[in-house]
């Protein structure tokens, strides 16, 4: 069984990345993956100042801990200003090629207007960076107010769909790489 571990780049209470990446978590769960999320909204991260110690914040060592143990990521951000947020980014760097190098990771933006590929190819740029590879599926939503029902389900059937398709491909190429 592959272990997946989610980390969504927003602090906002009610975040459709959130929504989007606990979606992306249940669809992996079903199949058969081992998935943990770490919501940084609970975590106490400083912010990274190029060092390797961080003694003052236990959370760090756990974040770094928690994601070296994983086979495969999920990595959701909201898009701000073209880009992926300061709170993912704070968390990427927080780490280094110990924890994310090899990694299978599936990325997930989501955006208040029209739907682009930034914050995804940012994810891209970083993940290719520290060595880590990302699937070739990927979710932008946009305008992500309005893509969740008030039972946080998605309203669009070909956006489940491709849920669907992101998972198998995480899952799938997260087990053949661990292997």
């Amino acid at each position: 069984m592959v272990k997946i571990v989610g980390i969504g780049g927003s602090l906002r209470e009610g975040s459709h990345a959130y929504q989007a990446l606990n979606l992306a978590a249940q669809r992996v769960a079903v199949l058969g993956a081992e998935v943990e999320v770490l919501d940084l909204r609970t975590m106490t991260l400083p912010f990274c100042d190029g060092g390797k110690e961080y003694p003052d914040y236990p959370d760090v060592e756990r974040l770094r801990a928690t994601v070296k143990s994983a086979d495969g990521l999920i990595l959701a951000t909201p898009e701000y200003h073209g880009s992926v947020s300061g709170v993912i980014k704070n968390a990427l760097d927080l780490m280094s090629f110990d924890e994310l190098s090899g990694k299978m990771t599936g990325v997930i933006s989501v955006l208040g207007g029209q739907s682009n590929s930034n914050a995804l190819n940012h994810m891209r740029l970083i993940m290719r960076w520290v060595h880590g590879w990302v699937i070739p599926e990927q979710i932008a939503i946009d305008q992500a107010w309005k893509a969740f029902g008030e039972d946080g389900k998605l309203l669009d059937e070909k956006l489940s769909e491709r849920f669907d398709k992101f998972a198998q491909s995480l899952v799938e190429n997260s087990q053949k790489f661990s292997s």
